[in-house]
Protein backbone atom coordinates (compact mmCIF):
# COMPACT_ATOMS: atom_id res chain seq x y z
CA UNK A 1 0.00 0.00 0.00
CA UNK A 2 1.10 3.41 -1.02
CA UNK A 3 2.04 5.39 1.80
CA UNK A 4 -0.26 8.88 1.31
CA UNK A 5 0.26 10.70 4.42
CA UNK A 6 -2.82 11.99 6.08
CA UNK A 7 -5.75 11.58 3.93
CA UNK A 8 -6.78 14.53 1.32
CA UNK A 9 -3.22 15.39 0.64
CA UNK A 10 -2.84 14.21 -2.65
CA UNK A 11 -6.04 15.26 -3.95
CA UNK A 12 -5.26 18.85 -2.68
CA UNK A 13 -2.35 18.84 -5.18
CA UNK A 14 0.62 18.75 -2.43
CA UNK A 15 2.52 15.43 -4.35
CA UNK A 16 4.01 15.36 -7.60
CA UNK A 17 6.23 18.93 -7.05
CA UNK A 18 3.24 20.61 -6.20
CA UNK A 19 3.75 21.27 -2.18
CA UNK A 20 3.39 25.00 -1.12
CA UNK A 21 3.10 26.47 1.78
CA UNK A 22 -0.36 28.19 1.23
CA UNK A 23 -1.53 24.77 -0.43
CA UNK A 24 -0.38 23.30 3.17
CA UNK A 25 -2.19 25.66 5.28
CA UNK A 26 -5.22 25.62 3.08
CA UNK A 27 -5.49 21.66 3.51
CA UNK A 28 -4.65 21.50 7.75
CA UNK A 29 -7.82 24.12 7.70
CA UNK A 30 -9.92 22.30 5.25
CA UNK A 31 -9.05 19.20 6.05
CA UNK A 32 -8.85 19.35 9.58
CA UNK A 33 -10.94 22.59 10.45
CA UNK A 34 -7.66 23.82 11.83
CA UNK A 35 -7.68 27.33 13.37
CA UNK A 36 -3.67 28.43 12.91
CA UNK A 37 -2.93 29.19 16.33
CA UNK A 38 -0.20 28.94 18.61
CA UNK A 39 -1.49 24.92 19.28
CA UNK A 40 -2.27 24.06 16.11
CA UNK A 41 1.30 25.04 15.04
CA UNK A 42 2.86 23.06 17.54
CA UNK A 43 0.64 19.77 16.14
CA UNK A 44 1.87 20.65 12.60
CA UNK A 45 5.46 20.42 13.31
CA UNK A 46 5.12 17.54 15.60
CA UNK A 47 3.20 15.96 12.31
CA UNK A 48 6.04 17.18 10.28
CA UNK A 49 8.93 15.28 12.24
CA UNK A 50 6.65 12.14 12.53
CA UNK A 51 6.63 11.85 8.85
CA UNK A 52 10.28 12.53 8.85
CA UNK A 53 10.80 9.41 11.01
CA UNK A 54 8.53 6.97 9.27
CA UNK A 55 9.42 7.12 5.86
CA UNK A 56 10.79 4.74 3.80
CA UNK A 57 13.33 5.15 1.00
CA UNK A 58 10.84 4.53 -1.91
CA UNK A 59 8.59 7.87 -0.44
CA UNK A 60 11.41 10.06 1.27
CA UNK A 61 11.74 12.49 -1.74
CA UNK A 62 7.66 13.29 -1.39
CA UNK A 63 7.40 13.18 2.49
CA UNK A 64 10.72 15.14 2.45
CA UNK A 65 8.99 17.78 0.65
CA UNK A 66 5.48 17.70 2.49
CA UNK A 67 7.43 18.03 6.07
CA UNK A 68 10.16 20.73 5.01
CA UNK A 69 7.01 22.82 3.53
CA UNK A 70 5.00 22.12 6.93
CA UNK A 71 7.71 23.23 8.66
CA UNK A 72 8.16 26.15 6.91
CA UNK A 73 4.57 27.11 7.48
CA UNK A 74 4.78 26.69 11.39
CA UNK A 75 7.74 29.49 10.84
CA UNK A 76 6.02 31.70 8.91
CA UNK A 77 2.63 31.67 10.74
CA UNK A 78 4.62 31.49 13.85
CA UNK A 79 6.66 34.73 13.02
CA UNK A 80 3.40 36.51 11.42
CA UNK A 81 0.54 35.26 14.51
CA UNK A 82 2.11 35.38 17.33
CA UNK A 83 -0.37 37.02 19.38
CA UNK A 84 -3.46 35.43 20.66
CA UNK A 85 -6.06 34.69 17.46
CA UNK A 86 -9.05 36.98 17.94
CA UNK A 87 -12.40 35.86 16.39
CA UNK A 88 -13.91 39.19 14.33
CA UNK A 89 -17.01 40.64 15.68
CA UNK A 90 -20.01 39.93 13.11
CA UNK A 91 -22.34 41.97 15.31
CA UNK A 92 -24.23 43.90 12.72
CA UNK A 93 -24.08 47.47 13.73
CA UNK A 94 -26.80 49.31 14.47
CA UNK A 95 -28.48 51.59 11.39
CA UNK A 96 -30.94 53.75 12.16
CA UNK A 97 -32.41 56.11 9.58
CA UNK A 98 -32.32 59.92 10.44
CA UNK A 99 -35.15 61.84 8.64
CA UNK A 100 -34.05 65.35 7.56
CA UNK A 101 -34.99 69.07 9.74
CA UNK A 102 -37.00 70.78 7.64
CA UNK A 103 -35.08 74.44 8.25
CA UNK A 104 -37.82 76.47 5.88
CA UNK A 105 -40.68 75.15 7.97
CA UNK A 106 -38.39 75.95 11.12
CA UNK A 107 -38.12 79.23 9.72
CA UNK A 108 -41.64 79.86 9.29
CA UNK A 109 -42.26 78.89 13.05
CA UNK A 110 -40.01 81.93 13.89
CA UNK A 111 -41.96 84.14 11.54
CA UNK A 112 -44.94 83.14 13.21
CA UNK A 113 -44.01 84.00 16.78
CA UNK A 114 -42.62 87.43 15.39
CA UNK A 115 -45.73 88.25 13.56
CA UNK A 116 -47.40 87.65 17.38
CA UNK A 117 -45.66 90.75 18.45
CA UNK A 118 -43.97 90.89 21.69
CA UNK A 119 -44.69 88.09 24.12
CA UNK A 120 -43.87 89.58 27.10
CA UNK A 121 -46.40 88.59 30.24
CA UNK A 122 -49.85 89.88 30.02
CA UNK A 123 -49.30 90.83 26.59
CA UNK A 124 -51.88 90.29 23.57
CA UNK A 125 -49.06 88.42 21.86
CA UNK A 126 -48.23 86.26 25.15
CA UNK A 127 -51.24 84.62 24.89
CA UNK A 128 -51.87 84.45 21.10
CA UNK A 129 -48.85 82.23 20.69
CA UNK A 130 -49.54 80.44 24.38
CA UNK A 131 -52.42 78.75 22.36
CA UNK A 132 -50.43 78.73 19.33
CA UNK A 133 -47.73 76.13 20.53
CA UNK A 134 -50.40 74.42 22.24
CA UNK A 135 -52.30 73.46 18.88
CA UNK A 136 -49.31 72.96 17.42
CA UNK A 137 -48.40 70.03 19.38
CA UNK A 138 -51.76 68.47 19.68
CA UNK A 139 -51.64 68.47 15.87
CA UNK A 140 -48.73 66.26 16.26
CA UNK A 141 -50.38 63.77 18.46
CA UNK A 142 -48.58 64.98 21.89
CA UNK A 143 -50.05 64.58 24.94
CA UNK A 144 -50.11 68.52 26.48
CA UNK A 145 -50.17 69.91 29.37
CA UNK A 146 -50.47 73.58 30.42
CA UNK A 147 -48.74 73.86 33.65
CA UNK A 148 -49.77 77.33 35.48
CA UNK A 149 -48.38 79.54 37.96
CA UNK A 150 -47.59 83.00 39.08
CA UNK A 151 -44.75 85.01 37.93
CA UNK A 152 -43.69 88.07 39.78
CA UNK A 153 -41.69 90.30 38.19
CA UNK A 154 -39.52 92.67 39.57
CA UNK A 155 -41.50 96.36 39.52
CA UNK A 156 -43.78 94.75 37.54
CA UNK A 157 -45.82 92.82 39.35
CA UNK A 158 -47.28 89.40 38.99
CA UNK A 159 -48.61 87.60 36.03
CA UNK A 160 -49.77 83.88 35.43
CA UNK A 161 -47.41 82.39 33.45
CA UNK A 162 -47.61 79.00 31.82
CA UNK A 163 -44.94 76.31 31.10
CA UNK A 164 -46.04 74.17 27.99
CA UNK A 165 -45.18 70.61 28.89
CA UNK A 166 -45.84 67.92 25.89
CA UNK A 167 -45.16 64.29 26.03
CA UNK A 168 -44.25 62.10 22.78
CA UNK A 169 -43.71 58.13 23.72
CA UNK A 170 -45.50 58.68 26.92
CA UNK A 171 -45.52 54.90 27.88
CA UNK A 172 -41.57 54.77 26.73
CA UNK A 173 -40.00 54.84 29.94
CA UNK A 174 -36.41 55.71 28.85
CA UNK A 175 -36.83 59.87 28.14
CA UNK A 176 -35.38 62.77 26.76
CA UNK A 177 -35.59 66.77 28.10
CA UNK A 178 -36.14 68.83 25.52
CA UNK A 179 -36.57 72.79 26.08
CA UNK A 180 -36.68 76.13 25.42
CA UNK A 181 -38.27 79.32 26.61
CA UNK A 182 -41.30 80.97 24.77
CA UNK A 183 -41.63 84.59 26.08
CA UNK A 184 -39.51 87.02 25.52
CA UNK A 185 -37.61 90.09 27.16
CA UNK A 186 -40.20 92.60 28.88
CA UNK A 187 -37.52 95.67 28.05
CA UNK A 188 -34.86 96.65 25.44
CA UNK A 189 -32.25 97.87 27.83
CA UNK A 190 -29.54 97.07 25.69
CA UNK A 191 -30.94 98.90 22.69
CA UNK A 192 -28.78 101.96 21.77
CA UNK A 193 -31.45 104.31 20.95
CA UNK A 194 -32.53 105.67 24.70
CA UNK A 195 -36.08 105.98 23.79
CA UNK A 196 -36.77 102.37 23.11
CA UNK A 197 -35.01 100.89 26.09
CA UNK A 198 -38.48 100.82 27.64
CA UNK A 199 -40.02 98.70 25.20
CA UNK A 200 -40.51 95.28 25.06
CA UNK A 201 -38.26 93.41 22.37
CA UNK A 202 -39.85 90.80 19.77
CA UNK A 203 -37.25 88.06 20.93
CA UNK A 204 -36.97 86.21 17.10
CA UNK A 205 -33.32 84.60 18.49
CA UNK A 206 -34.32 85.03 22.31
CA UNK A 207 -37.41 83.10 22.10
CA UNK A 208 -38.67 82.23 18.77
CA UNK A 209 -35.91 79.89 18.03
CA UNK A 210 -35.93 77.76 20.43
CA UNK A 211 -39.57 77.27 19.78
CA UNK A 212 -39.01 76.80 16.40
CA UNK A 213 -36.50 74.19 16.76
CA UNK A 214 -38.57 71.94 19.21
CA UNK A 215 -41.71 72.39 17.28
CA UNK A 216 -40.18 71.00 14.04
CA UNK A 217 -38.74 67.99 16.20
CA UNK A 218 -41.88 67.71 17.20
CA UNK A 219 -43.03 67.67 13.79
CA UNK A 220 -40.58 65.06 12.39
CA UNK A 221 -41.12 62.74 15.06
CA UNK A 222 -44.12 62.26 14.76
CA UNK A 223 -44.25 61.42 11.44
CA UNK A 224 -41.19 59.20 11.74
CA UNK A 225 -42.08 57.12 14.73
CA UNK A 226 -38.74 56.50 17.25
CA UNK A 227 -38.71 53.94 20.43
CA UNK A 228 -38.01 56.67 22.84
CA UNK A 229 -39.81 59.33 24.76
CA UNK A 230 -39.06 62.71 24.57
CA UNK A 231 -40.77 65.63 26.88
CA UNK A 232 -40.69 69.07 24.92
CA UNK A 233 -40.94 71.80 27.52
CA UNK A 234 -41.33 75.03 26.85
CA UNK A 235 -40.62 77.23 30.02
CA UNK A 236 -42.19 80.80 30.19
CA UNK A 237 -41.08 83.70 32.31
CA UNK A 238 -37.49 82.92 31.81
CA UNK A 239 -36.87 86.65 30.06
CA UNK A 240 -38.48 88.76 33.00
CA UNK A 241 -35.16 88.94 35.71
CA UNK A 242 -33.61 91.70 36.97
CA UNK A 243 -30.09 92.70 35.95
CA UNK A 244 -27.56 93.13 38.27
CA UNK A 245 -30.03 91.02 41.03
CA UNK A 246 -30.62 87.84 42.19
CA UNK A 247 -30.14 84.84 39.71
CA UNK A 248 -33.60 83.83 41.12
CA UNK A 249 -35.40 86.77 39.42
CA UNK A 250 -35.14 84.99 36.36
CA UNK A 251 -35.83 81.72 34.58
CA UNK A 252 -39.20 81.92 36.43
CA UNK A 253 -40.40 78.74 34.74
CA UNK A 254 -38.12 76.33 34.82
CA UNK A 255 -37.73 77.02 38.81
CA UNK A 256 -41.60 75.90 39.15
CA UNK A 257 -41.22 73.03 36.32
CA UNK A 258 -38.37 71.69 38.63
CA UNK A 259 -40.22 72.10 41.57
CA UNK A 260 -43.25 70.49 40.78
CA UNK A 261 -41.72 67.63 39.07
CA UNK A 262 -43.94 64.19 39.05
CA UNK A 263 -42.29 61.49 40.52
CA UNK A 264 -42.02 58.47 38.18
CA UNK A 265 -40.63 59.06 34.84
CA UNK A 266 -37.77 61.26 35.29
CA UNK A 267 -35.70 62.01 31.65
CA UNK A 268 -32.03 60.47 31.60
CA UNK A 269 -30.68 63.91 30.51
CA UNK A 270 -31.43 67.37 29.11
CA UNK A 271 -30.95 69.83 26.12
CA UNK A 272 -31.67 73.54 26.29
CA UNK A 273 -32.39 75.75 23.05
CA UNK A 274 -31.48 79.50 23.30
CA UNK A 275 -30.59 81.81 20.59
CA UNK A 276 -30.18 79.14 17.90
CA UNK A 277 -31.18 80.56 15.07
CA UNK A 278 -28.77 83.65 14.48
CA UNK A 279 -26.60 84.01 11.15
CA UNK A 280 -22.79 83.22 12.39
CA UNK A 281 -24.11 81.92 15.24
CA UNK A 282 -21.52 79.55 17.13
CA UNK A 283 -21.73 77.31 20.45
CA UNK A 284 -19.45 77.12 22.70
CA UNK A 285 -18.72 74.74 25.37
CA UNK A 286 -20.71 76.49 28.54
CA UNK A 287 -19.41 76.80 32.09
CA UNK A 288 -22.67 75.03 33.97
CA UNK A 289 -23.25 72.35 31.07
CA UNK A 290 -19.47 71.35 31.24
CA UNK A 291 -19.87 71.32 34.81
CA UNK A 292 -22.93 69.00 35.28
CA UNK A 293 -23.03 67.10 32.54
CA UNK A 294 -19.92 67.34 30.43
CA UNK A 295 -20.63 63.62 28.60
CA UNK A 296 -23.84 64.96 26.88
CA UNK A 297 -21.75 68.02 25.89
CA UNK A 298 -19.31 65.76 24.53
CA UNK A 299 -21.61 63.44 23.06
CA UNK A 300 -23.35 66.29 21.28
CA UNK A 301 -20.51 68.66 20.00
CA UNK A 302 -18.64 64.93 18.50
CA UNK A 303 -21.88 64.34 16.87
CA UNK A 304 -22.27 67.86 15.54
CA UNK A 305 -18.86 67.87 14.38
CA UNK A 306 -19.14 64.55 12.31
CA UNK A 307 -21.85 66.03 10.96
CA UNK A 308 -20.34 68.68 9.16
CA UNK A 309 -21.41 71.09 11.40
CA UNK A 310 -18.12 72.03 13.48
CA UNK A 311 -17.85 75.57 12.50
CA UNK A 312 -21.16 75.48 14.69
CA UNK A 313 -20.40 73.60 17.53
CA UNK A 314 -16.90 74.81 18.18
CA UNK A 315 -14.61 73.01 20.73
CA UNK A 316 -14.32 76.56 23.03
CA UNK A 317 -15.69 76.65 26.46
CA UNK A 318 -17.70 79.66 27.52
CA UNK A 319 -18.26 81.01 30.70
CA UNK A 320 -21.28 80.03 33.09
CA UNK A 321 -24.62 80.95 32.09
CA UNK A 322 -28.00 81.38 34.07
CA UNK A 323 -30.14 79.94 32.32
CA UNK A 324 -33.38 77.59 32.45
CA UNK A 325 -30.43 74.70 32.61
CA UNK A 326 -29.30 75.87 35.81
CA UNK A 327 -32.00 75.77 37.63
CA UNK A 328 -32.76 71.68 36.27
CA UNK A 329 -29.79 70.18 37.25
CA UNK A 330 -29.66 72.09 40.79
CA UNK A 331 -33.06 71.41 41.46
CA UNK A 332 -33.62 67.77 40.04
CA UNK A 333 -30.48 66.63 39.37
CA UNK A 334 -31.18 65.32 35.66
CA UNK A 335 -27.64 66.72 34.01
CA UNK A 336 -29.04 69.75 31.17
CA UNK A 337 -27.00 71.15 28.94
CA UNK A 338 -27.09 74.53 26.87
CA UNK A 339 -27.03 75.02 23.10
CA UNK A 340 -25.99 79.07 23.53
CA UNK A 341 -25.14 81.36 21.15
CA UNK A 342 -22.74 82.80 23.24
CA UNK A 343 -19.25 83.26 21.31
CA UNK A 344 -16.39 84.63 23.47
CA UNK A 345 -18.85 85.07 26.76
CA UNK A 346 -20.63 87.86 25.08
CA UNK A 347 -24.05 87.45 23.41
CA UNK A 348 -25.08 88.99 19.43
CA UNK A 349 -25.14 92.64 18.94
CA UNK A 350 -28.84 92.41 19.34
CA UNK A 351 -29.75 90.76 22.36
CA UNK A 352 -32.19 92.37 24.36
CA UNK A 353 -32.67 95.24 22.36
CA UNK A 354 -34.87 96.33 19.18
CA UNK A 355 -32.91 94.51 16.66
CA UNK A 356 -33.66 90.94 17.51
CA UNK A 357 -35.84 90.20 14.53
CA UNK A 358 -35.91 88.37 11.49
CA UNK A 359 -32.89 90.13 9.83
CA UNK A 360 -30.67 88.21 12.49
CA UNK A 361 -32.02 84.37 11.88
CA UNK A 362 -30.33 81.98 9.17
CA UNK A 363 -31.85 79.15 7.91
CA UNK A 364 -28.72 77.22 8.08
CA UNK A 365 -28.45 77.61 12.16
CA UNK A 366 -32.25 76.20 12.71
CA UNK A 367 -31.53 73.54 10.61
CA UNK A 368 -27.91 73.02 12.16
CA UNK A 369 -29.09 72.66 15.32
CA UNK A 370 -32.56 70.60 14.50
CA UNK A 371 -30.68 68.59 12.51
CA UNK A 372 -28.11 67.64 15.12
CA UNK A 373 -30.33 67.19 18.01
CA UNK A 374 -32.95 65.00 15.81
CA UNK A 375 -30.12 62.91 14.76
CA UNK A 376 -29.15 62.13 18.73
CA UNK A 377 -32.61 61.33 19.15
CA UNK A 378 -32.89 58.79 16.74
CA UNK A 379 -29.48 56.99 17.45
CA UNK A 380 -30.00 57.41 21.31
CA UNK A 381 -33.72 55.36 20.59
CA UNK A 382 -31.16 52.40 18.78
CA UNK A 383 -28.65 52.36 21.04
CA UNK A 384 -26.31 54.17 18.03
CA UNK A 385 -24.80 56.74 20.27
Amino acid sequence: MERTGPPGLKSKGLFKNEVSIVGLREFFITQYRFKITSINREIIFYWSLSAITKLNYMHMHRWKMAAIAALACCLIIGCKNDAPTTVPDNKPTKQVSIPPFQRDSAFSYVVKQVNFGPRNLGSEGHEATRQWIVDKLKACGLEVIEQNFPAQIANAGTYEATNIIAKYNPGVAERVLMAAHWDTRYIAEKDTDIEDRDDPILGADDGASGVAVLLEIARVVSENPLDLGIDFVFFDAEDQGTNGGSTDSWCLGSQYWSRNLPAGQRPTYGILLDMVGAKGATFPKEGISMHYAPDIVAKVWQLGQSMGYGHYFVNTRATPITDDHQFVNDLTGIPMIDIINYPNGSFGHYHHTSDDDMDVIDRNTLRAVGQVVLALLYKESVGAI
